[in-house]
């Protein structure tokens, strides 16, 4: 019954693929992916009409499903070699000649195969290492068909799946197959035989793939180390098994001391090499130059640059771009030294850097030539005391030159203005730059440097603002000085008259003592760190208090006070003394001589509403709309600008608004509304308005 399904099953297989070979062989048309395809669809055919008619170890079986093997390899082959860009082509190249190697061993063995029939311990041997090669080649190809599908354009992986689906299920039958056949060291013809029905359900598949032709693969350096390991674990296990059965067919005391010596030397090896920091580097230098065309995985490095200096950690932002240029070659340290605009260097940052670094002799010849050229510094080829670059020669300070296992300088570059230079520790296997190096260093450089430059500028920024602070805080302060002296004058011009008039030393003495009052207020306004904080909203009766500032600002220009009395608000005292304080200054400084300045209270909607009022000559609708309240924007040919806007502030601050109507040569009218005490507080939801 076996040997019926097994041959009819691969008859049925052969002619499956002999049509699918005829079929791709039509649709050629130039397509360099078919002649392997077509070559693999034949060798197919032709490997299951020699199964179904001379059984598995026939030396033509095994020679046909290497030709199989090999048409299949060449197909994936040909998709890695169309990536774009070759890059990490050469390890590929390495992985598939690795393959096709051990298809070639595969060849060979099953040629002498038949010489040693008549010899059972080396033909059983033979036979062995025949079954582990095809599990070698099984397992390999499986890890290039995860490689190719990993390693695909996401827009090709449909097309590409159905394709490695049918040559993941051939090779995965094969491996279960030759493992089962190797360690139950028997022919296992139960699945030789179920081999054809499967390989004729993959040609459907096979079918459905060839189809599609639009097969684009990116080589991908993660998943080209991924594959090595694998390849390089599936060698070591292959190894194995075949020295386990070496020693078993051997027998005897060989057996044990085999085993033996390989736990040692395996021990051994693992003990001595795998803790060495330099082996791992130098294993890393090796792979990086034979393997792949470009030293650098460019998008990584990149991803890791930014990550390491945008990370907030505890470490300054210096001691991050450090470390993240650092990180790219792989150096123990790193040291940065900033530049100033006289090109001197001073120690800046830096990251695990341990030996003193003192900046001696002029160094701006250099420093000019690193900032012109973004000429990334070989301390190796400078020892000497002078850096070759052409024809020229700029001299290196001896300092610079001799700094202890130096390795790198890389000079950043912000603006085309040099910012400093990034002296690099050596890796653990003290390499020549090359000019990966140069041009990756070079842009890194440039990229940390904008870092840091933006950095500075923010603390530039936040430097500005607080001198910005302290001088909005001054011009305040200067505002009210100037009504103090304004105050002051008045009362030093009216002392020369009126000095023996006893109700005028009153009036001067508390003048005198608003006055000092207001100074150390300022004082303490002025002071570095201080803020001026509004008090705590309290009931407040306005009448009184307006009648105060009247009384003060008579003496200079008449005011009229006018409305209810009675009216009392919530506010902060002293804020809404000094707020209409201005208003009213502002107001006498715009009426005429003699035009008195009215004040009006009345209560507005649950508000106490106070109008301060003038006929002077009065602003147009856009200076109201635009500049009114802008600080340092004044009508007056001696004013600050600002008493309106910090009246508006004030009011603000106490949950109240400021409301005008000018008009040219009209006059102005200031209306404060502040929320009201008492029975006059209006409900919420009727002070609400805009």
């Amino acid at each position: 019954m076996t040997s019926f399904v097994a041959l009819w099953s691969h008859l049925l297989a052969a002619a499956a693929y002999g049509a699918l070979a005829v079929y791709q062989l039509r649709r050629w048309q130039g397509d360099p992916l078919s002649r392997p395809l077509v070559t693999a669809f034949a060798a197919v055919s032709v490997w299951t009409i020699f199964l179904a008619l001379l059984g598995p170890y026939n030396y033509l079986s095994q020679l046909a499903e290497s030709g199989r093997n090999l048409a299949f390899l060449a197909f994936m082959y040909g998709l890695m070699v169309g990536a774009e860009e070759g890059r990490g082509q050469r390890a590929v190249k390495g992985l598939f000649a690795a393959v096709a190697a051990v298809v070639g061993l595969q060849i060979v063995v099953g040629g002498v195969m038949p010489e040693f029939e008549r010899a059972p311990l080396v033909f059983a041997m033979l036979a062995s290492a025949s079954q582990a090669i095809g599990l070698a080649v099984a397992a390999g190809a499986l890890v290039l068909v995860h490689n190719v599908y990993g390693q695909a354009a996401p827009g090709s992986r449909p097309a590409l799946s159905l394709a490695m689906i049918a040559l993941a299920g051939m090779w995965a039958y094969d491996l279960h197959l030759y493992t089962i056949a190797f360690f139950a060291r028997s022919p296992a013809e139960e699945l030789f035989a179920l081999r054809g029905i499967v390989l004729a359900g993959l040609a459907a598949v096979f079918a459905f793939a060839a189809r599609n032709a639009t097969w684009k693969i990116q080589i991908s350096r993660a998943a080209t180390f991924q594959s090595v390991s694998l390849i390089a674990i599936l060698v070591y296990l292959i190894a194995m098994m075949l020295a386990a059965r070496a020693m078993e067919i051997v027998g005897g005391d060989w057996a044990r001391v085999g085993q033996v010596g390989v736990v040692f030397v395996t021990t051994l090896t693992a003990l001595v090499l795998l803790p060495s920091a330099k082996l791992r580097a130098w294993t890393r230098v090796v792979l990086l130059k034979h393997l792949f065309e470009h030293r650098y995985d460019y998008r990584q490095e990149w991803l890791r640059f930014t990550d390491t200096v945008g990370r907030q950690s505890g470490a300054s932002l210096e001691e991050r771009a450090v470390k993240a240029l650092a990180d790219i070659a792989g150096a123990p340290a790193g040291v940065l030294m900033t530049c100033d605009d006289a090109y001197r260097l001073s120690s800046g940052g830096r990251w695990n850097w341990t030996a003193p670094v003192t900046p001696g002799e002029d160094a701006e010849p250099l420093l000019r030539h690193l900032e012109k050229n973004g000429y990334i510094l070989e301390f190796d080829a400078v020892r000497g005391g002078w850096l070759t670059h052409g024809e020229l020669r700029v001299p290196v300070p001896a300092w610079l030159a001799e700094i202890e296992d130096a390795w790198a300088g890389i000079p950043l570059v912000h603006g085309g203005r040099l910012a400093g230079l990034v002296i690099l520790a050596s890796p653990a296997v003290r390499r020549p730059l090359d000019w990966e190096d140069f041009d990756l260093f070079r842009n890194a450089g440039i990229q940390a440097a904008s870092y840091i430059a933006e950095s500075h500028s923010q603390q530039a920024l936040a430097d500005a603002q607080r001198f910005d602070e302290f001088n909005r805080r001054f011009a305040f302060i200067l505002h009210d000085i100037k009504n103090l002296v304004s105050q002051l004058s008045l009362v030093t011009r009216n002392a020369e008259r009126h000095a023996d008039n006893p109700e005028f030393r009153a009036d001067m003495i508390a003048t005198l003592q608003s006055s000092v009052r207001k100074m150390n207020d300022m004082l303490a306004r002025l002071s570095p760190g201080a803020t001026r904080d509004a008090e705590p909203a309290r009931p407040v009766e306005v009448r009184p208090l307006i009648e105060a500032i009247a009384a003060a600002k008579d003496r200079v220009h008449p005011i009229r006070i006018a409305g209810e009395t009675g009216l009392v608000a919530l506010a902060d005292a002293a804020g809404l003394e000094q707020a209409i304080g201005h208003l009213v200054q502002n107001a006498i400084d715009a009426s005429p001589a003699g035009e008195a300045v009215e004040i009006r209270l009345y209560e507005s909607g649950g508000d106490v509403a106070i109008d301060i009022a003038d006929r002077g000559h009065g602003m147009s609708s856009a200076f109201v709309r635009d500049r009114l309240y802008q600080p340092f924007v004044s009508t007056k040919e001696s004013g600050f600008g600002i008493g309106a806007y910090e009246a508006r502030s004030l009011v603000l601050a106490m949950g109240g608004r400021l409301a005008v109507e000018s008009a040219e040569q009209q006059g102005t009218c200031f209306t404060l509304y502040l929320p009201a005490a008492g029975e006059l507080a209006a409900p919420i939801y009727e002070r609400m308005r805009a």
